[in-house]
């Protein structure tokens, strides 16, 4: 299979997650393009990245968007997570942003949610796996490990995303729980 991302973060955690080595980033099939994201849901951006992703390497595909949702502001950045201050700003400028929209928020009002949709299109089938993991944003980064945002989401035993090790992060992070869905479903095809 080949995994449509471009991130050797993804690439990594996928491949440890789905226990393969099977998986194929784009550059070991020598795709080099970047499929706009420009759906309004997770699985609308996953579902159209497999899609151009299998047109054109012919072969099974899995493509994810993931994201995260801050409930006080109607779920922002959701979607736009990666692109909501530009294409061109880094993890820590975008979460700076976000650390800056909360400064003055505590407790509940933190709450947020980590979503992924990860989806399989192999020409015929389409299968999703969807995870969820709730949290709240910290109030300050924290953390080496991981990408993204997490070294600002905090799981409900006090520790970011980004302070755990790659194993730990392995076991319960959104974009785990919505492989470990999707493998289920991929057992029945």
């Amino acid at each position: 299979m080949i995994i449509a991302t471009n991130s050797k973060g993804k690439i990594s955690e996928l491949k440890a997650i789905f226990k393969t080595e099977e998986i194929k980033s784009l550059e070991d099939v020598n795709i080099k393009i970047e499929v706009e994201e420009d759906q309004d849901s997770f699985y609308g951006n996953a579902l159209k990245k497999a899609k151009e992703i299998y047109e054109i390497a012919k072969e099974p595909t899995i493509a994810d968007d993931s994201g995260l949702c801050i409930p006080i502001f109607d779920n922002w950045p959701g979607v736009l997570t990666h692109r909501f201050l530009g294409e061109q700003a880094t993890p820590k400028e975008r979460n700076q942003a976000i650390l800056d929209r909360m400064k003055d928020l505590k407790g509940e009002d933190r709450k947020a949610q980590v979503v992924c949709n990860l989806v399989y299109y192999d020409g015929k089938s389409i299968l999703v796996g969807e995870g969820i993991i709730e949290g709240t944003i910290a109030l300050n980064p924290r953390g080496e490990n991981g990408f993204g945002f997490d070294e600002i989401f905090e799981l409900p035993n006090g520790k970011t995303l980004g302070e755990l090790s790659a194993e730990e992060k392995n076991q319960v992070s959104a974009r785990a729980v919505a492989a470990r869905d999707l493998n289920r479903k991929l057992m029945k095809l």
